[in-house]
């Protein structure tokens, strides 16, 4: 069944005007659990990384008023695994030629007698969201792109922190022929749009080797092993839905968020070299630009040899760009030569 959107004044004519809209999202990033591919890496006994398609989907409709842009029409649908159809995509966005999955339901605008010029922005989500602030009709755009979703918040089952992978939004800034790409026309009979959407976190891809000739050695305690690595102090406030890449912070985080125990003194398997990945909310920190580049801070914990101290705990700043419209995928490789010792240290690397 079409969705309606009843957010329209009262004292306006209006007439409604089916504005089709059509959601995707690129197969490439999207697999319902029981299509994810397995993904294998040499030295790594097999991962499969799995995405949840959308349950709850959030439409914003905003419209020229003169000078200005406001709020005219709000939105939350849910959604289920049925409602998304594998299909290709061809049009103007990214991942042209691609096969998409591609939401299935119709939304149904009531759209008033005088025509408008409008933007549509939309975030999708495997769980439900808590935002940090409510959006009315008749509020401005920037309040609205400046809306935020809660990785702590109170919705906790299940924990909006381990679905970061699974929440999608449409850029504010994606420029298509000159215009915001979510953007209709009062002068269009029938508004029309075929969105892509995209990651607001960061896919962050560790590998880890460990050379060759210090892998076995005479003296054992002159041996290199990888028996433990994580992330830890990972941004867990408040994110951006429509500005993935604008997310500041006045300090470095150190709070209790992790991503805990990537490698293990039982994995054995991963002990000499492997690959793993996990997704997290991009930030810099505001004034610690490098030489005028900024850096997304992160912070890993790693021991060799079965340690139990502090560790080796090195900060890496990697190099970012908060004016790009999509979301990075950030690439670390640990090549070990020597036993770890008990340090921090912070790493520049420009990638």
């Amino acid at each position: 069944m079409p969705l309606l959107l009843c957010g329209c004044k009262q004292n306006e004519p209006t007439h409604e005007v089916l504005m089709p809209i059509s959601i995707c999202m690129p197969v490439s990033d999207v697999f319902a659990p029981q299509q994810a591919p397995e993904l294998r890496v040499f030295g790594d006994p097999g991962t499969t990384e799995r995405f949840a398609l959308p349950n709850y989907i959030y439409f914003f409709v905003v419209k020229q008023d003169g000078e200005d842009w406001v709020v005219c029409y709000i939105e939350k649908a849910e959604a289920n695994p049925a409602d998304w159809e594998k299909t290709r995509y061809f049009g103007l966005y990214e991942t042209n030629g691609d096969s998409v999955f591609q939401y299935s339901k119709e939304l149904r605008l009531l759209l008033p007698d005088s025509r408008f010029n409008g933007r549509v922005y939309i975030i999708a989500s495997a769980v439900e969201l808590s935002f940090n602030q409510v959006i009315n009709v008749d509020d401005p755009e920037s309040d609205l792109l400046d809306l935020k979703f809660l990785i702590d918040g109170s919705i906790e089952t299940p924990s909006v922190k381990n679905n970061l992978q699974n929440i999608y939004s449409t850029p504010y800034n994606y420029i298509v022929s000159g215009a915001y790409y979510g953007s209709f026309y009062k002068e269009q009979k029938v508004p029309h749009l075929n969105l892509v959407l995209y990651h607001v976190a960061a896919k962050v891809d560790l590998m880890w080797n460990v050379a060759e000739d210090m892998r076995i050695k005479a003296d054992p305690s002159e041996a290199v092993r990888l028996t433990y690595m994580g992330a830890q102090n990972l941004f867990d406030s408040q994110a951006y839905c429509f500005k993935p890449m604008r997310n500041e912070l006045a300090a470095i985080v150190t709070g209790d968020y992790a991503i805990a125990d990537i490698v293990t003194a039982s994995d054995e398997g991963l002990w000499w070299e492997g690959r793993d990945y996990f997704y997290t909310i991009p930030y810099v920190v505001t004034g610690a630009a490098v030489e005028g580049k900024v850096y997304f801070p992160l912070q890993m914990l790693m021991r060799t040899n079965g340690s139990d101290g502090t560790g080796y705990q090195p900060t890496l700043n990697l190099r970012i760009d908060t004016s790009a419209v999509f979301v990075p995928w950030l690439r670390a490789n640990f090549n070990l030569t020597q036993p770890l010792t008990d340090k921090t240290e912070t790493i520049t690397v420009d990638l």
